[in-house]
């Protein structure tokens, strides 16, 4: 499956990313062509997903690396966005022609067969080279353990986020005293916010971006207000599913609500960005829409999505480095692999620029994190942290959207009823915990054990 809507990475394209990257004092874009022929005494393959603004941000701190360490020479190589990526990865590490350094989204780790498709990170020697476990809040670094080993480095954390419009919100008597958006706490707080936003709406524009007809945002909405209420999908042995259809026919009721009561109009589906510029009050987008809006220049806030059902959460997932399988790895290659991976994350805030919340904790303390905006008014969210479940049909884009998601899109426009639609995600979820990775051959009941 392609890249969602829109497509994150032109829009980040279009926003100049290059722009944003040279605030931060980096150096200037490379494409890494060169290293086959370098005269450097190592060399490293590295392969990621990232384009656009995202990829313009990565060059430059592959290009910083380079500078600091001319000894070794970096290859990075940028693929296609999203399943086709994690085709060829598989492969080449099945086939022993794997890169010495690759990007996940740390939600597919599970099910990328680690030990046979990935090797594990060299913790102590991470630690040689500045980075250690206790750099990272300890939810996070567990999302990349597998039977007790580290598969997974995070990078970030990019989440949903709850974009408005300043300048829309303070005629209707949305702002705090701050200049922020008022103290949303309950479902009934968040439609009465809309209520008002809407009646200070310019006509012909819907009152939020909700992506209405998508599969992956209206299940990442959906996990998000799912974990709010404390819901859960399976047991700790991954061999029973304790999906609450009642709190998953609320959260389906209220995705509804946007719809039905004309905040969201159907019309205009996907259509998230245009109409946030032209003057919407609201848009539920991924952090990588930060760059867009700032580059529109526009006066606007973005904060987690609401806790309408009390308790704080959001959908989040993490890029994450991950040392696609080698038979023979080790040696200068590999060591140098833990060093780049090391330093783009201790670096990261030419990363934090496209939106993104470091991994990296020391990042967000520093007064240059705390002085951009909006990112420093979400970054909270790395401690309210929605996500799927660690299976191996989960993950970003993965099967599990792919199968669910789907039946949410229903729900929210109004062809399923909200209980019925609930009853059919759980019946999803029961067929896939039976279903096989085909990774390696087993199924999730007896896969690793998620740390």
């Amino acid at each position: 499956m392609g890249r969602p809507g829109l497509g994150r990475r032109q829009l980040l394209g279009a926003a100049g990313g290059l722009a944003v990257a040279a605030g931060f004092g980096f150096a200037g874009l490379g494409s890494g062509a060169d290293a086959l022929a370098s005269t450097a005494r190592t060399r490293v393959r590295y392969w990621n997903l990232f384009s656009g603004g995202d990829g313009s941000n990565m060059i430059a701190m592959l290009d910083a690396f380079r500078a600091a360490h001319p000894g070794i020479a970096v290859k990075d190589s940028t693929l296609q966005w999203g399943n086709p990526f994690y085709t060829k990865l598989a492969m080449a590490a099945a086939g022993n022609r794997a890169p010495d350094l690759g990007v996940m989204h740390i939600g597919r780790v599970a099910g990328f067969a680690p030990g046979r498709l990935l090797d594990a990170w060299d913790v102590d020697l991470l630690a040689t080279y500045g980075l250690r476990e206790a750099d990272y809040t300890p939810a996070l670094w567990q999302r990349g353990v597998i039977d007790g080993k580290l598969y997974a480095l995070p990078l970030d954390v990019h989440v949903q986020l709850c974009f408005y419009r300043k300048d829309v919100l303070r005629k209707a008597g949305l702002l705090g005293a701050d200049d922020r958006i008022v103290p949303i706490t309950s479902v009934d707080d968040w439609f009465g916010v809309l209520k008002e936003a809407r009646q200070a709406t310019k006509k012909g524009l819907q009152t939020i971006g909700l992506w209405i007809n998508d599969q992956n945002f209206q299940w990442w909405f959906f996990v998000a207000f799912y974990t709010q209420l404390g819901g859960t999908w399976f047991d700790d042995a991954r061999t029973e599913v304790t999906f609450d259809t009642d709190k998953a026919t609320q959260v389906l009721a209220f995705l509804r609500r946007h719809v039905s009561d004309g905040y969201a109009d159907p019309a205009m589906g996907s259509v998230n960005a245009e109409q946030f510029i032209n003057g919407a009050p609201f848009a539920w987008e991924g952090n990588w829409s930060v760059p867009v809006y700032s580059g529109a220049e526009l006066e606007y806030g973005a904060i987690p999505l609401p806790p309408v059902f009390g308790t704080p959460a959001t959908h989040a997932e993490s890029h994450a480095f991950v040392l696609p399988h080698q038979s023979d790895r080790g040696g200068a290659a590999d060591e140098a692999a833990h060093r780049l991976a090391a330093y783009v994350v201790t670096h990261a805030r030419q990363w934090a620029a496209g939106g993104h919340i470091p991994a990296y904790l020391p990042t967000l303390s520093t007064p240059a994190y705390r002085r951009l905006s909006p990112q420093s008014e979400y970054a909270s969210a790395m401690d309210h942290q929605a996500n799927e479940p660690k299976v191996w049909f989960a993950g970003s884009t993965g099967i599990l959207a792919q199968r669910v998601g789907p039946v949410v899109v229903s729900s929210t426009v109004g062809s399923a009823r909200p209980d019925a639609a609930a009853r059919r995600m759980r019946d999803e979820l029961r067929t896939l915990l039976a279903m096989k990775n085909p990774m390696d051959g087993r199924t999730a009941a007896q896969g690793g054990t998620a740390a």
